[in-house]
């Protein structure tokens, strides 16, 4: 009778503690385009001053391109439909009204991974109001989520490359569609065709604090790229080479590349006599523990095609970046 009544005991035990993982919901793997984001709001709403701000949000134009692009292909889903394969959309953006106002930022709650912004209020204004204070958490939190997923995407078929580590002391992760268009003295070009054109890496190194943060900073990049382009991106014909183009001053922003404070540098180039442009992406990391300055840099030739998409691939690749000491 004792070990009868142990052995159940066991039993309720064992039970108890597997209960939580029972009720842990299983969730299915999420889908939809990148840089695209399902907006679950009721049509009506949609069709007034909360979508419009909506919009002015997410689908402002993209820092640095050519072209107006936005920043998220939006697509409207009324509540009532907003289940099943609807629900399993990677980033979603949802309004609900008549309830205290605040904006809730949640991962993978109908699928996974996803990232689900909930943004509540009991009037038009509230929401209005919640959307305009949140926009750079909101935007950050979706950016992040489609730089996860090309980065994954991209993990699934990875350049088999050790120069970069041997010679920079770096990895990067970058698709095996890319080749190695020039390695010259610790200078890395790295290019990938495409329909109508290429996109583009470089990786190098400069002495420590080569570029001062004042007020030439964008003067000190610019030349910095213009010397850079003349001595290894040539252009099509003799004496053409790659510069920043000069119509348009690019936007500089301070952000973080492998835990290193690093200088974004958002823009658009140009091959001085030569009909060739496209945007650019520069990250200039302060690399203190091995004393020395690291600069990469994306840029895409796509003429009369959307470069967004470029542009993410681009970033995803640099931020997978890690730097031995």
């Amino acid at each position: 009778m004792k070990q009868t009544l142990f052995f159940l005991s066991f039993l309720v035990l064992l039970s108890c503690g597997n209960s939580s993982t029972s009720n842990q919901k299983i969730l299915s793997s999420s889908s939809g385009n990148l840089n695209n984001v399902s907006v679950v709001i009721d049509n009506d709403l949609w069709e007034g001053q909360i979508g419009e701000a909506i919009r002015n949000v997410l689908a402002a134009p993209l820092d640095g391109l050519p072209q107006d692009e936005p920043l998220f292909t939006l697509s409207q889903i009324p509540p009532v439909v907003f289940s099943g394969f609807a629900a399993k959309n990677r980033t979603v953006f949802k309004v609900e009204k008549g309830k205290e106002a605040s904006v809730k930022i949640a991962s993978n709650v109908f699928a996974k991974p996803q990232k689900l912004v909930l943004v509540t209020g009991k009037t038009d204004q509230d929401i209005i109001q919640q959307i305009k204070d949140n926009s750079e958490k909101i935007i950050a939190a979706f950016k992040s989520e489609e730089i996860k997923e090309k980065q994954r995407r991209i993990n699934l078929s990875l350049h088999k490359n050790n120069n970069l580590k041997e010679k920079l002391g770096i990895s990067l992760n970058f698709p095996s569609a890319y080749r190695i268009a020039k390695e010259d003295n610790n200078f890395y070009w790295i290019r990938k065709d495409i329909t109508t054109g290429t996109v583009n890496l470089m990786v190098y190194q400069l002495p420590y604090k080569y570029i001062k943060k004042n007020d030439s900073v964008v003067n000190q990049i610019i030349k910095l790229r213009d010397s850079v382009g003349k001595v290894h991106i040539e252009g099509p014909i003799e004496g053409s080479f790659m510069i920043t183009e000069e119509a348009f001053a690019p936007a500089v922003f301070e952000t973080i590349i492998d835990n290193k404070p690093t200088i974004e540098t958002k823009g658009l180039w140009e091959v001085k006599n030569a009909f060739m442009g496209g945007p650019f992406i520069n990250y200039i990391i302060d690399d203190k523990a091995n004393n020395r300055t690291l600069v990469i840099e994306g840029f895409a030739f796509a003429p009369s095609v959307e470069k967004r998409n470029y542009i993410l691939e681009l970033e995803a690749i640099i931020r997978s970046l890690k730097i031995e000491n």
